[in-house]
């Protein structure tokens, strides 16, 4: 490997926390790429998918730093949600730039809720010069419930097991129709239950009692740098990230915004469970840090 693997440990209100610093042999970026953990998961990744995206960064010459936040994986504290994670992030900046002194700016690499955590934290820190986000999480019961009326009931009409169940008479109509009640409530909630989404631009810090999908929102006005979306085509996540932005116009409007680019792996699942998609990541990963 073109490149040397540093275990760094540094605290954080009095926490230890643990990371890897991927630091190449020769540089030729000025941008690191900081990997934050979205739980329960820590530093290795789902089929060992931050270790492989951080060797083949490393490799290209871009420095890459993963590390575990607070109650998460080797590092101590309370375990805690990617809700409130801001300050373990500001620390890891702090150590690459201790560790890589030729950085001039991050980007921020999260899957999943880890993506939820890094929008929110980017806009608040001048170093961070980008965001990779995969599969953001956006949930609510609400709009979990018509995810998975739409994309998994759905498939199931066309399954032919599904048929054969029924026609064998072994299919649990009780169990399953009290499922699917239980979504339909869901989905016809009362909107006079939702929070409140008005927030000023003039304000600096976003209302963090906000919706997860308006602070999200919210966030991603303020955020004025470039970002790189990806999306799986087999996730009820992703597709429930899509379903969000489909029912909202002022998200349809900020990712049309050239800041924002795209993609898509249509066969892949949420953790890009196969070498092909983890390679494809990475590759895309890689290619956009080094046109920022």
């Amino acid at each position: 490997m073109a490149q040397s693997e540093k275990v760094i440990v540094f605290e954080c209100e009095k926490n230890k926390l643990t990371g890897i610093i991927h630091n190449p042999v020769s540089i030729s970026s000025n941008i690191g790429v900081l990997v934050v953990v979205g739980g329960p998961q820590y530093r290795v990744g789902s089929h060992r998918q931050f270790v492989l995206l951080a060797r083949t960064l490393a490799d290209a010459g871009m420095p890459v730093m993963r590390f575990d936040y607070r109650g998460m994986g080797d590092s101590e504290g309370e375990p805690r949600s990617f809700l409130d994670v801001d300050s373990d992030i500001a620390l890891a900046i702090d150590v690459m730039y201790k560790e890589c002194p030729q950085l001039s700016g991050v980007v921020i690499w999260g899957l999943c809720d880890a993506a939820s955590a890094a929008l929110f934290y980017g806009y608040q820190d001048d170093r961070v010069k980008g965001l990779i986000l995969l599969n953001p999480w956006v949930f609510t019961e609400q709009g979990a419930a018509k995810t998975y009326l739409k994309y998994y009931y759905i498939k199931r009409l066309c399954n032919p097991d599904f048929w054969a169940k029924i026609i064998h008479l072994k299919f649990d109509y009780v169990k399953s129709f009290k499922g699917l009640g239980d979504l339909i409530k869901k989905i016809v909630v009362q909107k006079s239950t939702k929070k409140s989404t008005q927030y000023s631009n003039a304000n600096h810090f976003v209302d963090k009692t906000l919706l997860l999908p308006e602070r999200m929102k919210a966030c991603l006005t303020k955020f004025d740098q470039p970002i790189l979306l990806v999306l799986s085509g087999n996730d009820l996540t992703a597709d429930e990230f899509r379903e969000t932005v489909k029912s909202d116009k002022e998200w349809q409007v900020l990712l049309e915004e050239k800041k924002v680019s795209k993609k898509s792996l249509i066969e892949a699942d949420h953790t890009f469970s196969s070498a092909q998609w983890r390679d494809q990541v990475a590759n895309w990963s890689l290619e956009w840090v080094k046109n920022l």
